[in-house]
């Protein structure tokens, strides 16, 4: 199967954009099913939310970054490009956005104690940016294992 997109195939286009979308959407589908466990009620919004188990952006920006080394080679300015890129995405992943949630989770509560005194505006802040460390983790495996399944397929 031909990955190349030509007037006479319509392929898929670029394997490593499919391998990173494939990547994402997949852990996004985790979290999807995992909140469905906890909770038993299905809530579609977890396909676009950020936060939670497993990392999207991790699995994504690993996935890109094992396709290139596979397509490119592990050896090339490219590989090295895409795999700085990969680490500097899961470590703010998992600092900056992180600390960027546990902000606002703080920055909540103290809206709401004021809200019950003066009459502010109840308009909550998103409290579930970041991840922990066991979440880049799951999410770099998992966007390991994608990239390596699409390129088997495509094999």
């Amino acid at each position: 199967m031909s990955w190349a997109v030509t007037p006479d195939n319509g392929g898929w286009g670029n394997i490593t954009i499919v391998a990173g979308l494939a990547a994402w959407f997949g852990a996004q589908i985790v979290k999807l099913l995992l909140h469905y466990v906890r909770t038993k009620t299905f809530d579609a919004g977890f396909l676009l939310r950020l936060g939670g188990m497993p990392s999207s952006h991790s699995a994504l920006v690993s996935s890109i970054a094992v396709s290139v080394g596979i397509r490119e080679g592990l050896h090339t300015s490219l590989f090295a490009l895409a795999i700085t890129f990969a680490v500097v995405v899961m470590i703010d992943a998992q600092s900056v956005r992180r600390a960027a949630g546990q902000q606002a989770r703080l920055v909540n509560q103290i809206v709401q104690e004021l809200f019950k005194e003066h009459h502010l505006s109840q308009h909550k802040l998103a409290e579930l940016l970041g991840h922990t460390s066991l979440e880049v983790l799951l999410g770099m495996l998992l966007g390991v294992m994608i990239a390596l399944l699409v390129h088997a397929i495509e094999a």
